[in-house]
């Protein structure tokens, strides 16, 4: 028994002297194995995000939001509530009581905004009310127009053979499209206004005003919007075919199902158990802007500014501009 045991010792420790050979070569098999492997110590790969974020901090953000819609329905007052300044109009002498004037034609103001270090490059263009003439034909032209210079400015830039190192973006990334709150169905003005629109870019529609109508009103009203939209094949922001994964639909379904958002522009602030808030003074109490029970005003904020930002940018460049680039360079071919 004890010569059975040597003998089968002996043929073991031989056994562990091979692999000793080609010892190098064990680790060209772990690198060659699946992406998931470990690492045996840290390399720094993560210092990469380090890197994006203080370049993107230095260099800034730019963002290009316009307002579209009837007069009177509050668009230059949503956009000073929007990024809580008043960036829809230039800055007056200081200390007036400012009324923000009628919009008479297309305007565009630029900001710098900054906020905990970030620095954004924020363009406004605010648009005169459109419907309200007796004979509105073709009054989407100047605003269709003005989308398309944009795209022609930056397309001229990028086709030069010594290109900017940083090209100016003025394209439009975003479109509020502002539906009076009629509590009726749309009407065909609004319909051909969006359906023109959404091929060019990004269009949000919101139901301005919305503290004119009930809780059941309201409602009622954004089925009937969306309805409409399905019916006449208009695609609004967020679009469907562009939802890259099973989390982003997810997402995305939720938020196109209170599409358009009901909302409601403040820019004063009310004294509200002992803190002040943006909102509406009326004879039953003040209306909260920023309180998800009384309007949809915090959801609007966080599609455009907090979740999708970069997605409105991504899309512009991605979709909107390299469609049109495609068919400018066609027309020259």
């Amino acid at each position: 028994l004890s010569t059975r045991a040597g003998s089968s010792l002996e043929p073991e420790e031989h056994s562990m002297e091979p692999p000793a050979v080609p010892e190098e070569e064990k680790p060209l098999t772990v690198a060659s194995g699946p992406v998931g492997h470990q690492l045996f110590g840290y390399v720094g790969i993560e210092a990469v995000l380090d890197q994006m974020k203080i370049k993107t901090m230095k260099t800034g953000f730019e963002f290009n939001i316009m307002v579209v819609g009837q007069s009177g329905l509050g668009k230059s007052t949503m956009v000073n509530t929007l990024f809580k300044s008043k960036v829809s109009r230039k800055a007056s002498q200081p200390g007036q009581e400012e009324r923000i004037p009628k919009t008479v034609q297309l305007q565009s103001v630029t900001h710098v905004i900054e906020e905990k270090g970030v620095k954004m490059k924020l363009t406004v263009t605010d648009t005169p009310g459109f419907g309200d003439q007796i004979n509105n034909e073709n009054c989407w032209d100047p605003i269709i127009k003005y989308i398309n210079e944009q795209y022609e400015r930056y397309l001229r830039e990028e086709i030069l053979i010594t290109r900017k190192r940083k090209i100016p973006d003025t394209r439009v990334h975003g479109c509020v499209y502002f539906v009076p709150p009629t509590g009726h169905w749309l009407r065909p003005l609004d319909l051909e206004f969006m359906r023109r629109l959404s091929k060019i870019v990004n269009v949000v529609p919101v139901i301005a005003k919305a503290d004119t109508l009930t809780l059941e009103e309201r409602a009622e009203f954004r089925q009937r919007i969306q309805e409409d939209l399905k019916t006449h094949a208009i695609s609004v922001y967020p679009q469907e075919d562009f939802d890259q994964d099973l989390d982003d639909r997810a997402l995305n379904n939720r938020i196109r199902e209170k599409i358009p958002f009901a909302v409601v522009g403040a820019d004063q602030e009310h004294q509200v158990n002992g803190k002040r808030v943006l909102g509406r003074k009326t004879k039953w109490g003040i209306i909260e802007v920023e309180n998800p029970a009384h309007c949809e005003f915090p959801l609007l904020r966080d599609l455009l500014i907090r979740s999708h930002l970069q997605d409105l940018k991504d899309i512009t460049h991605n979709v909107h501009y390299e469609s049109y680039r495609v068919r400018r360079l066609n027309e020259s071919n």
